[in-house]
């Protein structure tokens, strides 16, 4: 009997409820279903929205508690599914821990029974990215790879068929660590800043919820840190498992990548080890903008080191253009060039892709507050954007933050306040002139408007391709 199939009898006496109908948990409570288990799912939003996946689950044998008290009966349950959009810290949940519940989650389950070395990875920004080529470098060396966990893809489903020669490769939001007891073979931490404060309340919770990703790890594992973040750097010292760096900015003396010279000119990554120095990956042959994508390439080849030839990392940098909605030129119209960076979440997000431009913008942002502060992104659009337009519940307070900013000067930037997402775009076209790049990297969640950042990027291509 696999482990999965031993788990799923060990449940069959027990009562189990699982919190949220998202992406990450539809094939958990179908697979809970399918094996006879007595399972309610609880969500908060009314039945009327969700007719049709209730409709499912109750033919499945499903019960449904839905509506604002969707958590009034949770400490009655023996098992507790968490959705990590929901805190360990919420009233009812400690109420459950506390009367004996156990309470995990779909990526907590899936560590417990994976089979295979798994590769996680997290960090403030530039984790979709760092997976992405991770699995991409394992794939061009023949490994069978499962990509998945919050790039969008839950991975528990495919346990059963995985062998242990895969590799599963695991994007790990804050919210999915922050209850997580065990950590993967190698742990990727691709840099830290303040970030979801309107989840966690405090930088401390975010960087715990974050530390769990190497917290766990045996001393044959691998953690890989980045080099220049005062707060990755400072962590890396708490890692029980081999620490491996990446260095934009500082040449390393042992293990990690790091940025060197490529003879006759120009530069390229190095890794360093116990066997000395070698040039991995010229420059040149990366396809993605941006100093951001280095450091991401940097991370993802210090996780496959000794896993991966170099000369499959050459090969997938030579082909790989991006992941959809960061930096994402979308199309060109009347000599403007447009670009989907809906990824930019957060304000270091949009500082990197603004960084990734030679010339100044045409920006579009503003979104869900996360009560994230904007005051450095505020003194970046003054040198790096022309015009700003701002859509969603934090314009006025990147309006603030730019007009606050030490250099600004009134109308440099020029900035458009404006209440319709869809305007705002059709603004951005009468504002620029032939040779201007538009960019929707919004510094803030789409929560305000839409149901995720990658809804927010369609609509904004629908509508640029709609021009």
């Amino acid at each position: 009997m696999s482990a999965i199939a031993e788990y799923l009898e060990s449940l069959q006496t027990r009562s189990v409820a699982v919190i949220g109908m998202g992406v990450s948990n539809m094939p958990l409570i179908r697979m809970l279903l399918r094996d006879g288990l007595k399972v309610t799912v609880c969500d908060k939003v009314p039945r009327a929205r969700v007719e049709q996946q209730a409709a499912e689950l109750e033919s499945l044998g499903g019960k449904l508690q839905l509506g604002p008290d969707y958590l009034a009966k949770i400490h009655k349950f023996d098992l507790i599914f968490r959705t990590p959009g929901l805190s360990p810290n919420t009233p009812e949940l400690k109420k459950a821990a506390e009367k004996g519940c156990r309470i995990t989650s779909e990526m907590e389950l899936f560590f417990q029974l994976c089979p295979c070395k798994i590769i996680g990875v997290t960090g403030s920004d530039g984790k979709t990215t760092t997976t992405t080529l991770i699995s991409e470098f394992l794939k061009e060396a023949g490994y069978n790879v499962y990509l998945g966990g919050n790039i969008g893809r839950p991975l528990l489903p495919d346990v059963a068929g995985m062998t242990p020669e895969d590799v599963a490769v695991v994007e790990l939001s804050s919210f999915q660590l922050m209850s997580m007891e065990r950590s993967p073979n190698v742990a990727v931490f691709t840099n830290l800043s303040p970030n979801h404060l309107d989840y966690h309340h405090t930088m401390e919770e975010y960087t715990a919820a974050k530390m769990n990703i190497f917290l766990h790890q045996g001393p044959e594992d691998r953690a890989v840190f980045n080099y220049d973040n005062d707060i990755t750097r400072s962590l890396s010292k708490k890692a029980p498992g081999t620490v491996v760096y990446f260095s934009r900015q500082t040449p390393l003396e042992e293990k990690g990548a790091y940025l060197g010279p490529n003879y006759p000119d120009g530069q390229a990554i190095w890794l360093s080890n116990r066997q000395g120095h070698r040039l991995v990956l010229p420059l040149a042959d990366i396809r993605l903008p941006g100093v951001h994508n280095i450091e991401n390439y940097m991370a993802a080849i210090a996780a496959v080191d000794g896993i991966v030839p170099d000369k499959c990392v050459r090969a997938v940098a030579q082909r790989f253009t991006g992941v959809e909605h960061r930096i994402e030129l979308v199309r060109e119209l009347d000599g403007v060039k447009y670009y989907n960076d809906s990824i930019g979440t957060s304000p270091t997000r949009t500082m990197a892709c603004l960084d990734s431009f030679e010339q100044k913008l045409i920006l579009i942002a503003g979104g869900y507050d996360k009560g994230v502060p904007f005051t450095q992104l505020g003194a970046e659009i003054v040198h790096k954007v022309k015009t700003l337009i701002l859509c969603g519940a934090t314009a006025p307070a990147i309006r603030a933050a730019v007009e606050n900013a030490p250099d600004y000067m009134e109308q440099t930037p020029v900035i458009i306040e404006l209440d319709d997402f869809s305007a705002a775009v059709e603004a951005a076209r009468n504002a620029a002139q032939p040779g201007d790049i538009v960019v929707l990297s919004p510094a803030c969640a789409a929560f305000d408007q839409f149901k995720n950042f990658m809804e927010r990027g369609k609509v904004f291509k629908d509508l640029v391709c709609a021009l």
